[in-house]
């Protein structure tokens, strides 16, 4: 006596007209090995794309990520509505429902920003050429094997351990109108005294002086370790054709640091735009001497000082925007060979 077989078990399982039975789970249906390829297809193309063990090691760089787009990007992309708004004080949330550009239009009207903007641009640019010919100089003297080299580097690598703060004290004193040392040592030819951050002629490139004074180690550094990358056997054809020492590095070791000139440069532009430390210290305000206001500066006086908040935040897209126009080249760059 046979017994009859349900059409559908109670186990899920469905008779096949050849006396088998078919499961109907999804893990063994085709869709589902077409779904685990398209997986594995897309797994694949993604290590390929970003190299191997990509998505296996998320788990690792994955939260700091995230971590990073929310409280960096995520300020930057707040920062940059509150700047689209006319946001005053604590006294209310800023009202993100009409939003404008009217603190940039404010800006470029604003005789005070075009100063700051110009100051920045000098302080970028003379600074950070000044300080890469200082640190060329160091580094080709010390290159030389010149006599008691690691003591010249340590005292040249001194002043970058400094903080802005001490560096800015150690020469407030150096530029005293009555005693300091700046002013005595002109004095010896018969000049001064002058009022290096009174006077608003040159308190900028006063202010230009010390921070080379003081990242002029850094570059020192970067120049070095290309100097020292440069194999013997260029000096020694650059010698073997009749070149002088200047026309030898003129013409065939300093080319050869393009790379360092540039990573160096992305560095201390960088730094140029944090100057606010360095003359905050330097009058304990946020005012700097005349001559010598700065993006950074003016920014955080109109924030703080000043308690509007819409236009600060708009300084701050514009410092945010020229942080971009200098590492970005600099990304593409290093992208193009192959160091990303």
């Amino acid at each position: 006596m046979h017994r009859a077989i349900s059409p559908s078990s109670g186990d899920g399982d469905e008779p096949r007209t050849d006396g088998g039975v078919v499961s109907d789970g999804a893990a063994s249906g085709p869709g589902a090995e077409s779904d685990r390829g398209a997986v594995e297809r897309l797994k694949a193309a993604v290590d390929n794309r970003f190299g191997a063990d990509f998505v296996e090691s998320s788990i690792f760089w994955l939260p700091p990520f995230l971590l990073m787009g929310l409280f960096v990007y995520g300020a930057v992309i707040w920062n940059l509505l509150i700047s689209l708004t006319d946001y005053e004080g604590f006294a209310n949330a800023p009202d993100y429902s009409n939003l404008d550009f009217e603190m940039y239009t404010r800006a470029l009207a604003d005789s005070g920003f075009i100063d700051a903007a110009v100051n920045t641009l000098i302080l970028l640019v003379a600074f950070t050429a000044g300080t890469l010919a200082v640190g060329l100089l160091l580094a080709i003297l010390i290159d030389r094997g010149i006599r008691f080299e690691n003591t010249f580097r340590t005292i040249y690598l001194l002043p970058m351990s400094l903080s802005f703060v001490v560096t800015a004290q150690f020469w407030l004193w150096i530029y005293n109108y009555n005693n300091g040392i700046a002013n005595s040592v002109i004095g010896v030819v018969g000049l001064g005294p002058v009022s290096w951050l009174g006077n608003q002629d040159i308190v900028l490139y006063a202010v230009i002086f010390a921070l080379m004074w003081q990242f002029s180690g850094y570059a020192m550094v970067v120049y070095l370790a290309g100097l020292r990358a440069i194999p013997d056997e260029h000096y020694e054809a650059a010698k073997v054709d009749g070149a002088s020492t200047l026309k030898m590095y003129w013409r065939v070791i300093i080319p050869q640091l393009k790379g360092a000139t540039i990573s160096a440069a992305v560095v201390l532009m960088v730094f140029g735009m944090k100057a606010f430390d360095f003359l905050y210290s330097l009058v304990g305000g946020y005012r700097p001497p005349n001559g010598a206001d700065i993006l950074a500066t003016k920014m955080v006086r109109e924030a703080y000082s000043n308690s509007q908040w819409a236009y600060g935040a708009a300084i701050a897209i514009v410092l945010f925007g020229m942080a971009l126009a200098v590492i970005g080249p600099y990304l593409v760059y290093e992208y193009r060979r192959n160091n990303l």
